[in-house]
């Protein structure tokens, strides 16, 4: 039920950053403003950070249009974010108890979380509490991941402006290989992030077109990798030509299940979800390559790169971030809890998606996919349905507010030493 009198507003960021995470957090802002509440505090560090009494009075910290434009353009978390995973509440009554005295004591009425599948897992728990003790606090998602593996959502905000900037650093490793001649030939390795989910790595293919070929084979994590057939290809590719681009996700797995990057020796961190850490998989083959077939290999991991990339964000993806805040705030305020934000496509020429509000319960802890028709027979490439999919997303472009030749963020010095 909605307050007569409208109280405050909390919001937080929680998983990976991305280049339009913070135009959420803009979004979110200006509508609890517009909606008429008195204040809108943001979590340092999300739920975790909350939990330790650390948060802050954003209008301190955004003061006018252009310190909202500059969030918009600043990437990475501005809240500083968490990857914290909340017991469940039978298991730890006493986390939850001690969350909504916090917000209680900040007289909340409406708590916003920004993040993917692990941050709506934290909105489900806060709102099946609150329905368990009668709390009449809403809970809202907001969503956000490069990774694009939030279920019921046609994609998510960072994803756009994730997949412009792979689609135009592998571009660019083409453009570089093919000005060397190499005596035995070079095959360039480019890792993309996405852990189970193909949605970035297939973004490779937007590399391709009238000025470039685009990279010789793409290996997304829902179909089983090969090693012995990835050798092969490679050498034949050499036969025909002097460089060759293969783009990977972090996340491929041989038919057995095993990580390629576990080939490798790679890391044994696990983080509080019990999500390991992927790296190592393009050095892996890259040395495997060298040593079978003699030839000159490079490992690209494009790393945070790809989600810190605000220079190269995508303008749809900037607009629609600040639009499923600003969303999810009036969902909240309307009444909504226990809802996530989600965008509805209605039409890939022109483009155009839609906002409306689906059960976190049917989002948390679940993974979409990259369907398999999206993928070719063979596996090693993605199909002309994907380029249709993504290519919308990557349109335009946010020009970043530059000073003395290097972009300018939004960063109070109060607000870094809290950091």
């Amino acid at each position: 039920m909605q307050n007569l009198k409208k109280r405050n507003v909390i919001v937080g960021q929680s998983g990976g950053p991305t280049s339009a995470i913070n135009s959420s957090l803009a979004g979110v802002f200006r509508t609890a403003k517009e909606r008429g509440y008195a204040k809108v505090y943001g979590m340092i560090h999300g739920v975790q950070g909350l939990m330790a009494g650390k948060y802050i009075d954003l209008s301190e910290h955004i003061q006018n249009g252009l310190d909202e434009e500059l969030l918009k353009r600043t990437p990475a978390a501005y809240l500083g974010s968490c990857r914290y995973k909340l017991p469940k509440i039978h298991e730890n009554m006493e986390t939850f108890k001690k969350i909504f005295q916090i917000l209680d004591d900040l007289e909340i009425d409406c708590f916003i979380y920004i993040g993917g599948n692990d941050s709506m897992d934290t909105i489900q728990k806060l709102s099946d509490y609150a329905i368990l003790t009668g709390s009449e606090i809403r809970f809202v998602g907001c969503p956000k991941t490069i990774d694009n593996d939030l279920a019921l959502t046609d994609h998510t905000p960072g994803y756009g402006s994730a997949a412009k900037y792979i689609g135009t650093s592998v571009k660019e490793v083409i453009r570089d290989g093919i000005s060397m001649e190499m005596p035995h030939g070079m095959v360039s390795i480019v890792e993309i992030m996405g852990r189970n989910a193909g949605w970035l790595t297939g973004a490779a293919a937007l590399a391709k077109g009238e000025d470039c070929p685009g990279p010789d084979a793409i290996y997304l994590p829902e179909l089983p990798f090969d090693v012995d057939k990835f050798v092969a290809k490679c050498e034949d590719l050499l036969k025909v030509k002097n460089s060759v681009v293969v783009a990977v996700s972090e996340g491929i797995k041989t038919a057995d299940g095993k990580y390629v990057s576990e080939l490798g020796g790679g890391a044994d961190y696990v983080d509080a979800f019990g999500h390991k850490q992927l790296t190592g998989t393009a050095r892996y083959l890259a040395d495997l390559l060298s040593s079978k077939l003699g030839c000159k290999t490079r490992a690209i991991e494009l790393s945070t790169l790809q989600r810190a990339a605000s220079h190269c964000a995508s303008r749809v993806d900037i607009l629609e971030a600040y639009e499923v805040g600003g969303a999810a705030m009036k969902a909240a305020d309307e009444g909504d809890t226990g809802k996530m934000v989600v965008f509805v496509r209605t039409s890939d020429d022109p483009y155009q998606a839609n906002t409306e509000v689906k059960d976190v319960h049917k989002i948390a802890n679940d993974e979409r996919l990259v369907p398999r028709e999206w993928v070719n027979e063979e596996g090693d490439d993605v199909t002309p349905r994907f380029i249709t999919y993504v290519r919308p997303l990557i349109q335009g472009d946010v020009a970043p507010i530059m000073v003395d030749g290097i972009p300018r963020h939004l960063a109070k010095p109060g607000f870094i030493n809290m950091l």
